[in-house]
This record gives structure tokens, sequence and C-alpha cells, in this order.
């Protein structure tokens, strides 16, 4: 499924290129056209789209690599999930984000790094002390994903903060992700503690046997 993500990120990125002056501009995230023209295909499009080629190839690998990577101990269905629901979510949140700082709204983002950047960090938290590989160099998951958070920093220094914002939310979603849980883990634990009242309320009709009523002659009244 990693590769398959790749593979959907090269080619939404050069379907973009070749219609980027009819159609192509419609599949990248833009909150003006998301609220104003209710385009919300946007939210899933941009995360597969990069607009320049170095962007493209470096995402493709990072999804490739580090996503299979995460895949081989989260399983392909959690993966799959976290990579583009983190995505679209951050380009939600972006969005959201819009109506306050109003510039945000004519802006135009692709998707592809923010997918990128955030199934780094999360590898790189999920293996927290342990020893990971970064280019040949042996450092920490943790130290891994601060490099990751790096690249999106460097951009933001480099081309402006607001380009950035997408890619800044997926990496608060992912840290939160592998923190906190995701929403399976949550589910999880809203059906145990179901679980729990339920046998709480069924028990409370039981009633305790004391010492002195444990006879052969009257035990069965607390048999049920």
């Amino acid at each position: 499924m990693a590769v398959r993500l790749a593979v959907a990120l090269v080619a939404g990125s050069v379907a973009y290129a070749l219609f980027r002056r009819s159609y192509g501009a419609a599949l990248l995230l833009t909150p003006g056209d998301v609220v104003d023209r209710l385009w919300l295909w946007q939210l899933l499009t941009y995360a597969f789209i990069e607009t320049s080629p170095m962007g493209v190839i470096f995402a493709a690998l990072v999804v490739w690599q580090v996503g299979g990577s995460l895949e081989q101990s989260w399983g392909s269905r959690r993966m799959v999930g976290f990579a583009v629901g983190t995505t679209v979510l951050a380009g939600l949140v972006t969005v959201a984000l819009s109506f306050v700082v109003r510039p945000l709204s004519q802006m135009s983002f692709g998707g592809g790094w923010v997918m990128g950047s955030a199934l780094w960090v999360a590898f790189g938290l999920s293996l927290g002390r342990a020893s990971a590989n970064f280019w040949g160099l042996p450092v920490s998951g943790n130290i891994l994903a601060l490099i990751g958070a790096g690249f999106v920093f460097l951009e933001g220094a480099f081309y402006g903060w607001l380009l950035v914002v997408p890619s800044v939310l997926g990496l608060i979603l992912a840290a939160a992700y592998v923190r906190v849980g995701g929403p399976e883990l949550w589910w999880l634990r809203l059906q145990s503690w179901r679980l729990h009242r339920q046998l709480r309320g069924r028990s409370k009709h039981l009633k305790v046997v004391a010492p002195d009523r444990n006879t052969p002659g009257d035990s069965d009244r607390y048999l049920h």
C-alpha cells in the first residue's frame, strides 16, 4: 500500500503539471474555493499533488520508504488511514484557519509533503529511543522525527510560513496520533468502558453470601 500511495502521488502530480492551466489548479487545496465554490474534493486530491519535480521525487520516496516501514508495524489499513486521514484533516483545519488568517483563503497548497512529513514524524516518534537509520547515520527515532520537522521549518523559513501551514498541522496531528492514540484506540477504550459499565450494572442484583449463611441447607438460595 505504501507503493500504491507513492504511485498515486506521482500520478496526481503529473496530472496537475499537464493540466495546470485548465483543470489542474482545481486539484490543489485552495481554502477560498472549498468555502465559496464547495470544491470539497480538494481536501482529498491535494494529498496526492506536489508542485515541483524535486518535491514529487522526495515526497514519493518518503511515502514509499517510511510508509512501508510503518506498514510493517501498523498494518496496511492503519497506515493508509493515518496517511490519508491526517492529510485530509490538516487541509480541513487549514480551511478553518482561513476564516481568521485571510491570506490563506487565496493560497493553493499541494499535500504530498504534508503526507510525507506526517509519516516521517509518526515513524520517528513510534520508534522513540530505538535506533534508526538516516542516510547511513545512526540516530534515535526521536531525532529522526525532529529532522523531519526540520525540513518543514526550513521550507517555511525560505518560502514563507503561510505556505507550510498544512504541513505544520500535519506534524501536530501525527505527534498527537502517536502520543495520544488514534480513533481506533479511543474506540476500543470506549467499548471497554461500556462493557465495564454494563457488567457493573448487571452485578447490582447479586448478593454477597456471609460466612454464617453458607450452609448446605440454604446455599441454593444464593446460587443465582
